[in-house]
Protein backbone atom coordinates (compact mmCIF):
# COMPACT_ATOMS: atom_id res chain seq x y z
CA UNK A 1 0.00 0.00 0.00
CA UNK A 2 1.09 3.50 -1.24
CA UNK A 3 1.90 5.24 1.99
CA UNK A 4 0.74 9.14 3.02
CA UNK A 5 3.23 11.93 3.88
CA UNK A 6 3.84 12.05 7.46
CA UNK A 7 1.22 13.70 9.52
CA UNK A 8 0.26 14.71 13.29
CA UNK A 9 -3.05 13.01 13.51
CA UNK A 10 -5.54 13.08 16.64
CA UNK A 11 -7.41 9.47 16.62
CA UNK A 12 -10.96 9.72 18.55
CA UNK A 13 -11.83 6.47 20.49
CA UNK A 14 -8.38 4.88 20.13
CA UNK A 15 -8.26 2.80 22.81
CA UNK A 16 -11.42 0.72 20.95
CA UNK A 17 -10.49 -2.07 19.36
CA UNK A 18 -10.62 -0.37 15.85
CA UNK A 19 -9.14 2.60 17.00
CA UNK A 20 -6.35 1.08 18.52
CA UNK A 21 -5.47 -0.87 15.13
CA UNK A 22 -5.97 2.14 13.34
CA UNK A 23 -3.31 4.18 15.48
CA UNK A 24 -0.97 1.50 15.58
CA UNK A 25 -1.19 0.91 12.02
CA UNK A 26 -0.56 4.42 11.26
CA UNK A 27 2.27 4.88 14.20
CA UNK A 28 4.16 2.14 11.70
CA UNK A 29 3.73 4.18 9.09
CA UNK A 30 5.48 6.98 10.39
CA UNK A 31 2.88 9.57 11.58
CA UNK A 32 2.90 11.25 14.80
CA UNK A 33 -0.46 10.21 16.80
CA UNK A 34 -2.13 11.64 19.87
CA UNK A 35 -5.16 9.28 20.90
CA UNK A 36 -8.12 10.86 23.06
CA UNK A 37 -10.38 8.21 24.38
CA UNK A 38 -12.12 8.60 27.92
CA UNK A 39 -11.57 4.79 28.83
CA UNK A 40 -15.53 4.25 28.96
CA UNK A 41 -15.43 1.06 26.90
CA UNK A 42 -11.59 1.09 25.24
CA UNK A 43 -8.49 -0.33 27.30
CA UNK A 44 -5.73 1.59 27.68
CA UNK A 45 -3.13 -1.10 27.07
CA UNK A 46 -3.87 -1.26 23.83
CA UNK A 47 -3.05 2.11 23.29
CA UNK A 48 0.51 1.97 20.30
CA UNK A 49 3.07 2.71 22.65
CA UNK A 50 4.49 5.38 20.48
CA UNK A 51 1.65 7.63 20.74
CA UNK A 52 0.56 9.79 22.85
CA UNK A 53 -2.64 9.34 25.33
CA UNK A 54 -4.65 12.06 26.24
CA UNK A 55 -7.79 11.00 28.74
CA UNK A 56 -10.32 12.74 27.83
CA UNK A 57 -14.29 13.02 25.93
CA UNK A 58 -14.55 13.90 22.21
CA UNK A 59 -16.99 16.78 23.13
CA UNK A 60 -14.11 18.62 25.31
CA UNK A 61 -11.20 18.20 22.12
CA UNK A 62 -11.23 22.12 21.89
CA UNK A 63 -7.63 22.42 23.79
CA UNK A 64 -6.04 19.19 22.48
CA UNK A 65 -6.99 20.40 18.72
CA UNK A 66 -5.41 24.04 19.27
CA UNK A 67 -1.85 22.39 19.48
CA UNK A 68 -3.04 22.07 15.53
CA UNK A 69 -2.79 18.68 13.84
CA UNK A 70 -3.06 17.33 10.20
CA UNK A 71 -6.24 15.42 10.73
CA UNK A 72 -8.74 13.81 12.99
CA UNK A 73 -9.65 9.88 12.95
CA UNK A 74 -13.24 9.85 14.22
CA UNK A 75 -13.87 6.32 16.10
CA UNK A 76 -15.46 7.31 19.33
CA UNK A 77 -19.02 6.17 19.42
CA UNK A 78 -21.90 4.36 21.44
CA UNK A 79 -22.10 1.32 19.32
CA UNK A 80 -24.83 -0.90 20.39
CA UNK A 81 -28.09 -1.40 18.71
CA UNK A 82 -29.55 -2.71 21.38
CA UNK A 83 -28.96 -0.30 23.98
CA UNK A 84 -29.64 2.31 21.34
CA UNK A 85 -33.33 1.14 21.09
CA UNK A 86 -33.82 1.04 25.11
CA UNK A 87 -31.65 4.41 25.92
CA UNK A 88 -31.13 6.74 22.78
CA UNK A 89 -30.38 9.71 24.37
CA UNK A 90 -27.09 8.05 25.01
CA UNK A 91 -26.80 7.95 21.56
CA UNK A 92 -28.09 11.21 20.48
CA UNK A 93 -26.11 13.06 22.68
CA UNK A 94 -23.00 10.73 23.24
CA UNK A 95 -22.74 10.14 18.63
CA UNK A 96 -24.21 13.30 17.34
CA UNK A 97 -23.71 16.03 19.62
CA UNK A 98 -20.38 15.24 20.53
CA UNK A 99 -19.28 14.62 17.14
CA UNK A 100 -20.78 18.26 15.74
CA UNK A 101 -18.61 19.74 18.90
CA UNK A 102 -15.55 17.77 17.65
CA UNK A 103 -16.65 19.36 13.75
CA UNK A 104 -16.72 22.92 15.84
CA UNK A 105 -13.59 22.46 17.20
CA UNK A 106 -12.23 21.20 14.27
CA UNK A 107 -13.20 24.52 12.25
CA UNK A 108 -12.31 26.64 15.03
CA UNK A 109 -8.70 25.50 15.03
CA UNK A 110 -8.43 24.73 10.99
CA UNK A 111 -7.79 21.31 11.00
CA UNK A 112 -7.76 20.16 7.40
CA UNK A 113 -9.13 16.72 7.00
CA UNK A 114 -10.98 14.38 8.76
CA UNK A 115 -12.06 10.22 8.59
CA UNK A 116 -15.36 9.42 10.44
CA UNK A 117 -15.86 5.48 11.54
CA UNK A 118 -19.12 4.81 10.05
CA UNK A 119 -21.53 2.05 9.79
CA UNK A 120 -23.29 -0.02 7.47
CA UNK A 121 -26.30 0.19 9.97
CA UNK A 122 -26.79 3.52 8.31
CA UNK A 123 -28.22 1.43 5.25
CA UNK A 124 -30.97 -0.56 7.38
CA UNK A 125 -32.76 -3.76 5.37
CA UNK A 126 -31.35 -3.84 1.97
CA UNK A 127 -33.03 -3.84 -1.16
CA UNK A 128 -30.56 -5.80 -3.04
CA UNK A 129 -27.25 -6.38 -2.46
CA UNK A 130 -24.25 -5.92 -3.08
CA UNK A 131 -24.61 -3.07 -1.11
CA UNK A 132 -23.78 0.39 -2.57
CA UNK A 133 -22.98 4.24 -1.16
CA UNK A 134 -25.76 5.04 -3.75
CA UNK A 135 -28.56 2.69 -2.06
CA UNK A 136 -30.86 4.07 0.26
CA UNK A 137 -29.89 4.85 3.79
CA UNK A 138 -33.13 3.66 6.06
CA UNK A 139 -31.89 2.78 9.67
CA UNK A 140 -34.08 0.71 11.51
CA UNK A 141 -32.20 1.58 15.11
CA UNK A 142 -31.16 4.51 16.21
CA UNK A 143 -27.25 3.62 16.52
CA UNK A 144 -27.46 3.57 12.74
CA UNK A 145 -29.63 7.18 12.68
CA UNK A 146 -26.71 8.53 14.83
CA UNK A 147 -24.30 7.37 12.55
CA UNK A 148 -26.20 8.91 9.70
CA UNK A 149 -26.72 12.06 11.35
CA UNK A 150 -23.52 12.73 12.05
CA UNK A 151 -22.16 12.09 7.83
CA UNK A 152 -25.09 14.51 7.39
CA UNK A 153 -23.15 16.93 10.16
CA UNK A 154 -20.26 16.36 8.06
CA UNK A 155 -20.75 16.59 4.48
CA UNK A 156 -22.77 20.26 5.79
CA UNK A 157 -19.02 21.49 7.57
CA UNK A 158 -17.25 20.34 4.95
CA UNK A 159 -19.20 22.37 2.10
CA UNK A 160 -19.17 25.60 4.77
CA UNK A 161 -15.94 25.28 6.24
CA UNK A 162 -13.51 23.65 3.59
CA UNK A 163 -13.14 20.29 5.36
CA UNK A 164 -11.43 17.52 3.11
CA UNK A 165 -13.29 14.44 5.12
CA UNK A 166 -14.51 10.72 4.29
CA UNK A 167 -16.82 8.46 6.04
CA UNK A 168 -16.06 4.45 5.80
CA UNK A 169 -18.95 2.39 6.20
CA UNK A 170 -18.36 -0.67 7.84
CA UNK A 171 -19.59 -4.60 7.35
CA UNK A 172 -18.55 -6.98 9.78
CA UNK A 173 -14.98 -6.47 11.24
CA UNK A 174 -13.30 -9.23 12.56
CA UNK A 175 -9.66 -10.26 13.20
CA UNK A 176 -6.84 -8.63 14.54
CA UNK A 177 -3.05 -7.06 14.51
CA UNK A 178 -0.57 -7.99 17.19
CA UNK A 179 -1.59 -7.19 20.49
CA UNK A 180 -4.79 -5.18 19.52
CA UNK A 181 -7.73 -6.94 19.38
CA UNK A 182 -11.51 -7.44 19.96
CA UNK A 183 -12.53 -7.31 23.75
CA UNK A 184 -15.56 -5.81 24.57
CA UNK A 185 -17.40 -5.71 27.70
CA UNK A 186 -20.59 -6.62 26.19
CA UNK A 187 -19.82 -8.69 22.72
CA UNK A 188 -22.67 -9.00 20.03
CA UNK A 189 -20.07 -9.84 17.38
CA UNK A 190 -20.37 -13.94 15.92
CA UNK A 191 -16.72 -14.61 15.48
CA UNK A 192 -15.69 -13.42 18.81
CA UNK A 193 -18.76 -15.18 20.69
CA UNK A 194 -17.52 -18.30 18.99
CA UNK A 195 -14.13 -18.33 20.15
CA UNK A 196 -15.75 -17.71 23.82
CA UNK A 197 -17.46 -20.94 23.45
CA UNK A 198 -13.47 -22.92 22.83
CA UNK A 199 -12.45 -20.92 25.45
CA UNK A 200 -15.16 -22.41 27.76
CA UNK A 201 -16.24 -18.90 28.65
CA UNK A 202 -19.73 -19.71 27.17
CA UNK A 203 -21.68 -23.46 27.03
CA UNK A 204 -22.72 -22.96 22.93
CA UNK A 205 -23.25 -20.37 20.51
CA UNK A 206 -26.87 -19.81 19.12
CA UNK A 207 -27.92 -19.77 15.56
CA UNK A 208 -30.68 -17.57 14.52
CA UNK A 209 -32.53 -19.02 12.10
CA UNK A 210 -31.71 -22.43 9.87
CA UNK A 211 -34.33 -21.31 7.26
CA UNK A 212 -33.21 -18.13 5.73
CA UNK A 213 -33.08 -18.32 1.87
CA UNK A 214 -29.29 -18.93 1.95
CA UNK A 215 -27.36 -21.67 0.80
CA UNK A 216 -27.12 -23.35 4.01
CA UNK A 217 -30.18 -21.80 5.24
CA UNK A 218 -28.52 -19.66 7.86
CA UNK A 219 -27.46 -15.56 7.36
CA UNK A 220 -24.51 -14.50 5.33
CA UNK A 221 -22.51 -11.53 5.98
CA UNK A 222 -19.44 -9.68 4.78
CA UNK A 223 -16.52 -9.96 7.02
CA UNK A 224 -13.89 -7.28 6.74
CA UNK A 225 -10.16 -7.96 8.33
CA UNK A 226 -9.86 -5.19 10.64
CA UNK A 227 -6.01 -4.52 9.56
CA UNK A 228 -7.46 -3.81 5.74
CA UNK A 229 -9.90 -1.93 7.93
CA UNK A 230 -7.26 0.17 9.02
CA UNK A 231 -5.11 0.64 5.69
CA UNK A 232 -8.12 2.10 4.39
CA UNK A 233 -8.13 4.74 6.96
CA UNK A 234 -4.83 6.08 5.90
CA UNK A 235 -5.40 6.08 2.49
CA UNK A 236 -8.63 7.79 3.20
CA UNK A 237 -6.36 10.91 5.19
CA UNK A 238 -4.33 10.96 1.96
CA UNK A 239 -6.96 10.94 -0.91
CA UNK A 240 -9.36 13.11 0.78
CA UNK A 241 -10.26 16.55 -0.79
CA UNK A 242 -10.89 19.66 0.48
CA UNK A 243 -14.54 21.11 0.93
CA UNK A 244 -15.69 17.31 0.14
CA UNK A 245 -17.80 14.81 2.01
CA UNK A 246 -17.03 11.08 0.47
CA UNK A 247 -18.32 8.01 1.43
CA UNK A 248 -16.83 4.45 0.91
CA UNK A 249 -18.32 0.83 2.09
CA UNK A 250 -15.37 -1.42 3.13
CA UNK A 251 -15.72 -5.26 3.19
CA UNK A 252 -15.06 -8.24 1.28
CA UNK A 253 -17.72 -7.92 -1.43
CA UNK A 254 -18.52 -11.74 -0.83
CA UNK A 255 -20.27 -13.35 2.22
CA UNK A 256 -19.94 -16.32 4.75
CA UNK A 257 -23.26 -17.58 6.60
CA UNK A 258 -22.99 -18.31 10.06
CA UNK A 259 -22.46 -22.04 9.81
CA UNK A 260 -19.37 -21.28 7.12
CA UNK A 261 -17.78 -18.93 10.48
CA UNK A 262 -19.11 -21.36 12.99
CA UNK A 263 -16.91 -24.55 10.87
CA UNK A 264 -14.16 -22.31 9.99
CA UNK A 265 -13.94 -21.30 14.46
CA UNK A 266 -13.80 -25.30 14.48
CA UNK A 267 -11.14 -26.12 12.31
CA UNK A 268 -8.71 -23.15 13.81
CA UNK A 269 -9.52 -24.04 17.45
CA UNK A 270 -10.02 -27.78 17.25
CA UNK A 271 -12.52 -27.02 19.80
CA UNK A 272 -16.27 -28.80 18.63
CA UNK A 273 -18.06 -25.70 19.73
CA UNK A 274 -21.71 -26.65 20.27
CA UNK A 275 -24.20 -24.76 18.54
CA UNK A 276 -27.98 -24.83 18.76
CA UNK A 277 -30.57 -23.47 16.74
CA UNK A 278 -33.40 -20.78 17.76
CA UNK A 279 -36.15 -18.93 16.26
CA UNK A 280 -35.68 -15.92 13.52
CA UNK A 281 -34.61 -12.42 15.82
CA UNK A 282 -37.06 -9.72 13.78
CA UNK A 283 -35.02 -7.17 11.44
CA UNK A 284 -32.17 -9.73 10.28
CA UNK A 285 -31.61 -9.20 6.93
CA UNK A 286 -30.91 -12.82 4.99
CA UNK A 287 -27.96 -11.55 3.40
CA UNK A 288 -25.72 -8.43 4.04
CA UNK A 289 -22.33 -7.72 1.78
CA UNK A 290 -21.07 -4.64 0.61
CA UNK A 291 -20.07 -3.50 -2.74
CA UNK A 292 -16.55 -2.04 -2.43
CA UNK A 293 -15.89 -1.25 -6.12
CA UNK A 294 -15.81 2.62 -4.71
CA UNK A 295 -13.01 2.39 -2.44
CA UNK A 296 -11.38 0.32 -4.73
CA UNK A 297 -11.36 2.96 -7.45
CA UNK A 298 -11.20 5.82 -5.78
CA UNK A 299 -8.92 4.86 -2.82
CA UNK A 300 -6.58 2.21 -4.38
CA UNK A 301 -7.90 -0.13 -1.43
CA UNK A 302 -8.23 -3.24 -1.64
CA UNK A 303 -8.83 -6.53 1.23
CA UNK A 304 -5.68 -8.32 2.03
CA UNK A 305 -6.65 -10.32 4.20
CA UNK A 306 -10.13 -11.68 2.80
CA UNK A 307 -9.98 -15.09 3.48
CA UNK A 308 -12.26 -16.41 6.42
CA UNK A 309 -9.75 -18.51 7.87
CA UNK A 310 -7.00 -15.46 8.20
CA UNK A 311 -9.52 -13.76 9.65
CA UNK A 312 -10.80 -16.03 12.46
CA UNK A 313 -7.16 -17.68 12.82
CA UNK A 314 -6.14 -13.71 13.66
CA UNK A 315 -9.12 -13.56 16.09
CA UNK A 316 -7.91 -16.79 17.48
CA UNK A 317 -4.42 -15.83 18.57
CA UNK A 318 -5.37 -12.86 20.05
CA UNK A 319 -8.69 -14.20 21.86
CA UNK A 320 -5.82 -17.00 23.04
CA UNK A 321 -3.58 -14.32 24.92
CA UNK A 322 -6.26 -12.32 26.63
CA UNK A 323 -8.27 -14.93 27.82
Amino acid sequence: MTRARRMTLLVTGGAGYVGSVCAARLVEAGHEVVVLDDLRTGHEDAIPHRARFVRGDVAEAGPLLAEGFDGVLHFAARSLVGESMTDPQRYWWGNVVASVQLLDAMTEHGIPRLVFSSTAATYGEPESVPITEDDPTRPTNPYGATKLAIDHAISSYAAAHGIAAVSLRYFNVAGAFGRHGERHTVETHLIPLVLQVALDRRDKITIFGDDWPTADGTCVRDYIHVTDLADAHELALDRAEPGRHKVYNLGNGTGFSVREVLETCREVTGHPIPAEVAGRRPGDPAVLIASSERARTDLGWKPERAELRTIVADAWDFARRTG
